[in-house]
């Protein structure tokens, strides 16, 4: 829209449609969204409208609410099934409080999709070998463009906490600084996008995947959650005392009870499993332990004012929005039914039956698409329209014939 156009206020209409559109451009069948395919309203929010440093000519990006033209939000949007998630926090006195971890990998161009990607080549002329994991000197070769990155962010009001270079090949991680759930899914949001828009003013590619490269760590999107009194601000996972209180264990039997129904939306790619199924400290699974990054929920060593849930199995790929309102929801869940969790695990364990996850794509489909749960907190419209249009990627990937099926199979008799 012209800038004019915005500030005159005038309204932009999007067909209902577009928020089931697929990666692939196709969208599921209209009954998913209504046969009519009308108009929804995008309202943009006045705290999430950006001038884009990066960009030549003076641009913005708005945040937008989808809106149906009747006013209230749409079914089918992830940010306003995070806002209903923090109403119902707040109808009980309640503020949920999340940061983000998200890794991602810096990588040349990569013109040729058969062939894997390649770390760039550095100011020094080499590229890196896998070598500088948290290494202080890691990403000198890429200092121009993390320098642009960090501009970038603090000309878009995004706080980091730290930066640091993780396990991969050229893979690195921020944490974003904790604060309102909708706040820190929209920076994650802008985070990523302010990332490839960077990436390519320095001839590089930013990639988000859940797991770009065999044999390396995949990137995740840890989320660590707490919830706080409204008003006090006080922590409610720690009494007086600064011992976990009975809201913590139940949050943590909510998580439990919904992260396997809600595999899909934590990991919502084919390439969101190969992570998962190929673990580097990216646990799928269900248990709960303190300080072991096994577990796919993790008490984080911390003071009593900061005790807080990591769910961890959320990957880079995932939206944010959608990741963080299932997360608080199925806490939410475990506090409204005092649900009880799991024994703790320590050390090296084997996942019960109970606790293990999909590892496929079709498998976590099938999972949400058997579960009461997901409808109940998240409507029947939003999880049907959403197995739908992940259905039609999921045929998209089997429309294909892989290297090594080629490479391996083709030689049998």
């Amino acid at each position: 829209m012209t800038a004019e156009g915005f500030l005159e206020g005038r309204r932009l209409q999007m067909a209902r449609g577009v928020l089931l559109q697929c990666i692939m451009g196709g969208y599921p069948a209209a009954r998913f969204y209504g046969s009519d395919d009308g108009d929804l309203a995008l309202v943009a929010d006045p705290a999430q409208i950006h001038p884009l440093p990066w960009s030549q000519e003076p641009r913005a990006l708005a945040i937008c609410d989808a809106d149906e033209l009747t006013g209230e939000s749409s079914n089918l949007s992830s940010r306003g099934q995070l806002k209903k998630v923090i109403a119902r926090y707040a109808a009980l006195g309640l503020a949920p409080v999340v940061a983000t971890e998200l890794e991602f990998f810096v990588f040349a161009p990569n013109t040729d999709p058969t062939q894997p990607f390649q770390p760039p080549v550095g100011l020094d002329g080499r590229r890196e070998d896998g070598h500088s994991a948290f290494s202080v000197s890691s990403n000198n070769g890429l200092r121009p463009f993390f320098s642009e990155v960090y501009k970038c962010m603090a000309a878009l009001g995004l706080p980091r906490d730290t930066f640091m270079h993780e396990m991969g090949v050229s893979q690195f991680e921020i944490n974003l600084l904790h604060g309102d759930p909708l706040l820190l899914a929209d920076q994650t949001f802008l985070f990523k996008h302010l990332l490839k828009e960077v990436a390519l003013k320095h001839g590089l590619t930013v990639v988000c995947m859940a797991k770009p490269l065999a044999h390396t760590p995949g990137s995740s999107m840890h989320i660590h959650q707490s919830i706080v009194e409204i008003g006090s601000g006080k922590n409610v996972f720690s009494d007086e005392n600064g011992q976990p209180t009975a809201m913590f264990r139940h949050f943590i039997g909510g998580q439990q009870a919904g992260m396997a129904d809600f595999t899909a939306l934590f990991a919502p790619n084919v390439n969101s499993y190969q992570r998962l199924c190929h673990p580097f400290a990216s646990p799928n699974n269900a248990c709960w332990s303190h300080d072991n990054r096994a577990a796919g929920l993790r008490i984080p060593a911390s003071s009593p004012v900061a005790r807080r849930v990591e769910n961890r199995l959320p990957g880079a790929d995932a939206n944010p929005y959608l990741a963080i309102a299932a997360s608080l929801a199925a806490g939410l869940h475990g506090i409204e039914h005092e649900l009880e969790p799991s024994a703790p695990i320590q050390g090296e364990f084997e996942v019960p039956d109970n606790l293990s996850l999909p590892c496929t794509l079709h498998a976590a489909l099938e999972r949400l698409k058997r579960s009461q749960l997901a409808k109940e907190l998240f409507g029947k419209e939003f999880i049907e329209g959403y197995i739908a249009s992940k259905t039609m990627e999921l045929t998209s990937f089997f429309d294909e014939i892989t290297p090594w099926e080629r490479r391996v199979l083709a030689a049998q008799a």
